[in-house]
């Protein structure tokens, strides 16, 4: 019997959308699902639509919720990390103290200040988690989905030596929308991307093994297509590259696109013309997906009235989450093939070994097996290494309790960099470790 154990099971949508992928894949239909939140109420909802969905289908699942997290991980197979250390309350410390500083963060996620406080928040939670794996599932693999990705589960392999596989869904996003764009049938499309969680490249692009680079440059600058993803194809246009993360997010990665809120506001949001990226504009804006947080914290009772209602149809289909695909792979033999984040050994020779590198990985009942990519194009690794500086720095802070490497992680950000003095960030930071004191690790 299969145990597949989830973490911050409260985020009641995705962990819907996850349970319903798994329920759908017949060898895990005898199977146990295990939920885990600190949030009571939000635990009683998910355990009640993961019961409901099990109930309609008739299958022999069982369904079990817990507060504790030893007992959630107890002999489990798959832990599943799905979880948000602070809440809405932190992440809003996370964008509204450095904005005071201008730096104008959409997301803050990843890299920058955003970036690097939810990673100081969130490894400890995952090296207790790694404890108790240790300790009552020693063979589980995790699969992590928590933010700051590459941070994450750079922490985690260097501080536990467990295995662990990061997970997002960039690279299925942007492959089907560029297929779209160039109009061809995505079983057709074949390619290879590689880099780091959110700022991966597609090195090659193509269908029915013609390339399709030239065809994209020239309908990139489309007004429909262009007002779309306009940083994304200006990078495009003077990288080579089409990069895996939205022009929201890849804005935040650099020093050329967000310099004050004027530029975001203003220029950079003159550049969006397409009617259809109006209202993505508004999340791609400064604070644009703390709005989207706050806007769901407080219609959180109309979400979790739409999960428990029996009279929508359950979904039939499998999202394009990878965590399914490969537990279903391990168990059965069937192979697949993902993107994942794992630690670079020798798989990115222009990258440092050690850091956390996407690449192409196959996955059986042989486990995890990533594949060698070689070198990236010269200025595609120059830019990851910019980012893979702040990740090496955080996670040396949360390992070690260096809370100097904290200052230098933020003082290194491309973006903070490009609008802050080196006194600003020390400001910056200071009151950042001030606000946030209570998730913090234990500082030397």
């Amino acid at each position: 019997m299969t145990v597949i154990s989830f973490i911050g099971a409260g985020s009641v949508v995705f962990t819907r959308n996850l349970c319903n992928d798994i329920l759908l894949v017949p060898a895990f239909q005898d199977s146990t699902i295990r939920l885990m939140d600190i949030h009571e109420g939000r635990l009683s909802i998910a355990y009640q639509t993961i019961q409901s969905m099990v109930a309609r289908r008739g299958l022999k699942t069982r369904v079990e919720a817990t507060m504790d997290m030893r007992e959630a991980v107890r002999g489990a197979d798959y832990v599943v990390t799905t979880f948000q250390q602070g809440g809405v309350e932190a992440y809003a410390l996370d964008i509204e103290i450095p904005q005071k500083y201008g730096v104008e963060q959409c997301v803050g996620d990843t890299i920058g200040p955003g970036g690097v406080f939810r990673g100081l928040r969130t490894i400890p939670v995952l090296l207790t988690l790694c404890e108790y794996i240790n300790e009552v599932a020693p063979d589980a693999l995790l699969l992590n989905y928590v933010n700051p990705m590459a941070i994450n589960c750079w922490a985690v392999y260097e501080a536990t030596g467990r295995p662990v596989l990061g997970l997002c869904h960039s690279v299925q996003d942007t492959s089907k929308m560029l297929a779209g764009w160039l109009k061809v049938t995505y079983s057709s499309v074949d390619f290879l991307c590689a880099g780091i969680n959110h700022q991966s490249f597609f090195l090659e692009f193509e269908a029915d093994s013609k390339n399709l680079y030239p065809q994209l440059k020239e309908i990139s600058h489309r007004e429909e297509i262009y007002g779309l993803e306009p940083v994304r194809i200006d990078l495009m246009d003077h990288f080579g590259y089409f990069v895996t993360e939205s022009s929201g997010h890849a804005s935040e990665y650099v020093p050329y696109f967000r310099k004050n809120a004027h530029v975001i506001n203003e220029n950079l949001a003159k550049k969006f013309t397409s009617e259809a990226a109006s209202g993505w504009f508004d999340f791609g804006r400064s604070g644009g997906y703390l709005k989207n947080c706050r806007y769901w914290e407080n219609h959180m009772a109309s979400v979790f009235s739409e999960a428990l209602d029996e009279k929508k149809p359950l979904v039939e289909e499998r999202t394009h989450e990878y965590g399914s695909y490969i537990m279903e792979a391990m168990e059965t033999n069937q192979p697949v093939q993902i993107n994942g984040n794992v630690k670079n050994d020798g798989l990115i020779t222009n990258l440092p070994d050690g850091c956390c590198v996407e690449v192409p990985c196959q996955i059986d009942s042989a486990g995890i097996q990533p594949q060698r990519v070689g070198k990236l194009p010269t200025q595609l690794a120059a830019l990851n290494r910019n980012n893979i500086n702040v990740q090496e720095l955080t996670v040396q802070a949360a390992l070690t309790g260096d809370r100097d490497a904290v200052y230098h992680a933020i003082k290194l950000d491309p973006l903070t960099a490009a609008v802050c003095t080196l006194p600003q960030i020390d400001a910056m930071v200071t009151e950042m470790l001030q606000a946030q004191a209570r998730w913090m690790p234990d500082w030397k």
